[in-house]
């Protein structure tokens, strides 16, 4: 996300909380299938790969980079096109306005992240590092109530232009992983707090999986492929608060991208 957009004071000191925390059937393409045609990366800094280091330059502010899960696919599989367009803070309205525009015809797979910044899940992190268990709790099911009642209906109109726009696409919409091992002694946020977090990401990916399924996309579910590796496993491939880059928190390191994401999307694609 913007690092920019997501700030907090804790006494005189800054604290910013970066979180990407997003028709007619899919063509069931196989792996082969999609490297013949075109691979679209659309989505937010999940996808873009924020956290993950060795950014692409020309990216500004999107932080696309060279360990992202799309980049790996690309360099693995040699499409014949990659357009790279995730980017940094990306909602379904931005994916929308300026990153559809490669998607053709030809394109026979497009991946996505894209919902985390819709619903606010930024605010969230930064109301739970500062705030109480109940203001924490309260942020959140503030942002489970937009997931019911107003993401389902821009995911759709999303993923129908996407269809409309790329017809033959394979398209496999990535969800979130949980952030937080459970049971564990971990220094920060209460378990009360982790486990709402916990509970919060599995409520917006049900939501997506969902709308995917409506327009015959595929889910990709990373939770299985993080699962031992969240923050306070001892293993993380997820980032915590860090002070030294506090952009890159709450996003995936470059392992949570080699090794969290693109399986999931080796699997599917």
């Amino acid at each position: 996300m913007r690092r920019s957009r997501i700030t907090a004071y804790v006494g005189s000191l800054l604290l910013a909380v970066g979180l990407a925390l997003t028709g007619a059937a899919s063509a069931q393409a196989s792996t082969g299938q999609a490297a013949a045609g075109g691979y679209v990366a659309l989505g937010d800094s999940y996808s873009s790969g924020v956290g993950a280091g060795s950014y692409i330059s020309s990216s500004g502010s999107c932080d696309r980079s060279t360990k992202a899960y799309p980049y790996l696919w690309n360099a693995a599989h040699a499409p014949s096109s990659f357009a790279f367009t995730a980017c940094s803070g990306a909602t379904t309205d931005d994916v929308l306005a300026n990153q559809l525009g490669p998607l053709n015809s030809a394109t026979s797979l497009v991946s996505i992240t894209v919902g985390g910044n819709d619903a606010g899940f930024a605010d969230v992190m930064t109301t739970c590092v500062l705030q109480s268990d109940s203001t924490c709790l309260s942020r959140i099911n503030t942002a489970k109530a937009y997931v019911d009642t107003t993401l389902p209906g821009k995911l759709d109109n999303l993923y129908s232009t996407i269809r409309g726009k790329a017809p033959a696409a394979h398209v496999v919409v990535l969800g979130y992983p949980r952030f937080y091992l459970l049971g564990q002694t971990c220094l920060g946020l209460s378990e009360t707090k982790r486990s709402a977090i916990n509970d919060a990401a599995d409520h917006l990916d049900a939501a997506i999986a969902k709308v995917a399924a409506n327009h015959g996309f595929t889910f990709g579910d990373v939770r299985t492929t993080f699962s031992g590796h969240e923050i306070c496993s001892g293993s993380s491939w997820l980032h915590s608060v860090d002070w030294l880059n506090i952009g890159q928190s709450y996003h995936p390191t470059a392992t949570g991208q080699s090794g969290g994401y693109l399986p999931v999307l080796n699997g599917v694609a």
